[in-house]
């Protein structure tokens, strides 16, 4: 493989089998390549770029980091930009959360929130505890940990054997519920199956080598903004108080007003012991993420750990990147992005509950603020899905890509193997013209992709 100006490409890709463009810029929006052309990110890239490309004042804040200090190491230094973003960060995070550890990356944050809640139990004299129950069609990261937690099946497959021990329930779904319930059915008896199957799992193990269980407050990558109903994450904050289990809430995705809140645990009123964060924290513009752990947790740390957690990473704490999240924070407040997340949220479900009326091949739609997905079916009107083996999602964006905007395409959806969504988050900074903009290259892709799907 050779690179555009015919030299030897020396470049470890993703996947080799495929060509990609070089992007040059990016402006708002929008990303621009070597050759001039403009793709609407309606990805936010990985539901990263929260604030947009092309901000010139978070690179000015990295600069003026970097000459005062580029690195410190946190086993022995601490700077000012950690504290100024650590208080932040637990200002904006429910009211029991106010201790930030830092990372950089959304998998070294599950897999620090996993160790931690192991550690925790060990402290406290409880060594048994050190299973982690995670969901079926999540993803917490790639880390042997993370990777072990989550329950995406395609990504854990070549990896089985190496895996550390974990379990897990089934997601709520509801609109395919995997246990064959209704929520109707499920709120008549003001109790949720798939919360029953987490207890009955619990019961099954044993509660006494259960450390933690791991949830995404609405499902990401894995399912395309599955929102769980109203009760769902009291229930499993009520079921660990009930048999002394950590709760960590990953909200690496639907952090930083993603859901029109600073972290969607708001809207379903509870408070983890763990939350992780990424992603939108730095707007993309650096790789950090984090956990922010309770204040119980932390003082059981002080009193039966010595006040210190086995774990570290050379780069935890990079004041560089610290002043990136920084800046972004400054960013959210000063443009009010919350609320345009929540106010085009809006706009665009309902644009595209317009263009599901022209669309057989967008199945249900759900979501909440610039978190939104849909089922990409072959023909909704006989509930029916594309083989696995057509890759529906990842064509479809292929064809958007060909028109000049990006989508987050994902499978599994039913079962980890079966059914494909389209995951569509752009950034927060988006308007009303660009939401119809988006809309628009969407149609003009799900057309060329259904003519070439019928012939």
């Amino acid at each position: 493989m050779v690179t555009q100006n015919g030299e030897k490409d020396h470049v470890f890709h993703r996947d080799f089998s495929r060509e990609y463009p070089l992007i040059e810029h990016g402006e708002g929006v929008y990303l621009v390549d070597a050759s001039g052309k403009r793709y609407l990110d309606a990805s936010s890239g990985a539901i990263a770029a929260n604030i947009g490309h092309g901000v010139a004042e978070i690179g000015d804040a990295m600069a003026a980091q970097a000459k005062k200090a580029g690195f410190v190491h946190t086993l022995r230094f601490e700077t000012e930009v950690q504290h100024d973003l650590a208080k932040e960060i637990s200002d904006l995070a429910p009211s029991t959360l106010n201790y930030v550890y830092f990372t950089s990356t959304g998998s070294e944050a599950n897999e620090s929130a996993i160790k931690f809640a192991i550690q925790y139990h060990r402290d406290r004299g409880n060594p048994s505890k050190h299973v982690t129950i995670g969901r079926w069609q999540s993803y917490h990261g790639n880390t042997m940990g993370s990777l072990s937690a989550g329950g995406d099946l395609l990504r854990r497959m070549p990896y089985m054997e190496n895996l550390m021990r974990t379990e897990h329930v089934y997601s709520p779904y509801c609109h395919r519920c995997p246990y064959q319930q209704s929520l109707d059915h499920c709120l008549a008896h003001k109790q949720l199956y798939c919360i029953d199957e987490l207890e009955r799992l619990i019961l099954e193990i044993g509660p006494e080598v259960v450390s933690s269980f791991i949830c995404e407050p609405i499902i990401g990558s894995q399912q395309g903004a599955v929102v769980p109903p109203a009760t769902y994450l009291s229930q499993v904050r009520a079921l660990c108080d009930k048999y002394d289990i950590v709760l960590i809430v990953d909200e690496v995705m639907t952090g930083f007003g993603r859901t029109g809140s600073h972290f969607a645990v708001e809207g379903f009123q509870v408070e983890p012991d763990i939350l992780t964060f990424g992603k939108g924290v730095s707007g993309g513009y650096a790789p950090l993420a984090g956990m922010i752990v309770s204040d119980r947790l932390v003082e059981s740390l002080k009193e039966h750990g010595k006040g210190k957690f086995i774990h570290g990473s050379t780069f935890s704490g990079h004041p560089v990147t610290l002043a990136a999240g920084k800046a972004a924070i400054g960013y959210y407040k000063k443009h009010h992005l919350l609320d345009n997340s929540k106010k085009q949220g809006a706009y665009l479900l309902h644009k595209l509950y317009e263009l599901q009326a022209k669309h057989r091949t967008i199945g249900n739609i759900r979501g909440r603020g610039l978190l939104i997905g849909f089922e990409v079916m072959k023909d909704r009107h006989t509930d029916s899905f594309y083989q696995s083996t057509v890759r529906a999602s990842e064509r479809l964006n292929q064809m958007a890509m060909k028109i000049g905007v990006i989508f987050y395409p994902g499978s599994g959806t039913l079962d980890g193997v079966n059914g494909d969504h389209l995951l569509i988050g752009p950034p927060l900074t988006i308007s009303e013209t660009e939401v119809d903009e988006l809309v628009h290259r969407l149609d003009l892709a799900l057309i060329l992709f259904e003519k070439e799907m019928s012939t």
